[in-house]
């Protein structure tokens, strides 16, 4: 439910509407353009949207300064670790000006210090936007998130605030998980 809107009962017409003026992805993989800059691959989802060069590369600039990436604009996103590589994700996400930033497990290709980083600042975007962070990693569920949902063959088994849920959890399915007598 988002503002209200029951997104699994619109059409497929308002659901794009939606998803285009409240939703943006970071992606598992980066979803990145590997033979391109990285100033074109934030700026990217602007010049699909018709933005001016000009504009799209002066907010590319601002959303590379919020995530660390600043005097990068000109190197080849492939060149890039796959730490810097996830912050160009999320700033291409960020750039879009979305509500929700949904995130698919975005620290699974990453090495620890890495993913060290990256939950760090989704701890500081997390002040100016909803995250939604899918992940199998339980350590980062509870330094990140606020509230927690597990989920069980595609069915939410518990929903709490995540203190709760990792220290009293409600149900034995996710008391398994967590202690890792679960399988």
């Amino acid at each position: 439910i988002i503002n209200g809107t029951d997104i699994s009962k619109v059409s497929d017409k308002e659901l794009l509407q939606i998803r285009r003026k409240e939703l943006a992805m970071v992606f598992q993989n980066f979803g990145l353009l590997p033979h391109r800059t990285v100033l074109h691959n934030i700026a990217f989802g602007l010049e699909l949207r018709g933005v001016k060069r000009e504009e799209r590369e002066r907010k590319a600039m601002e959303s590379m300064q919020l995530v660390g990436l600043k005097g990068y604009e000109n190197q080849m996103v492939g060149e890039l670790s796959g730490g810097m590589q996830q912050r160009v994700g999320i700033a291409a996400a960020m750039l879009l000006n979305p509500k929700i930033l949904m995130a698919d497990e975005p620290t699974s290709a990453l090495d620890p210090i890495s993913t060290s980083k990256i939950e760090d600042l989704a701890m500081e975007l997390k002040k100016d936007y909803t995250i939604v962070m899918v992940t199998h990693n339980m350590q980062q569920a509870v330094r990140v998130s606020d509230n927690t949902a597990f989920f069980l063959l595609g069915e939410v088994v518990e929903y709490n605030d995540t203190e709760k849920l990792f220290s009293i959890p409600s149900d034995k399915r996710t008391e398994d998980y967590i202690t890792g007598r679960f399988g």
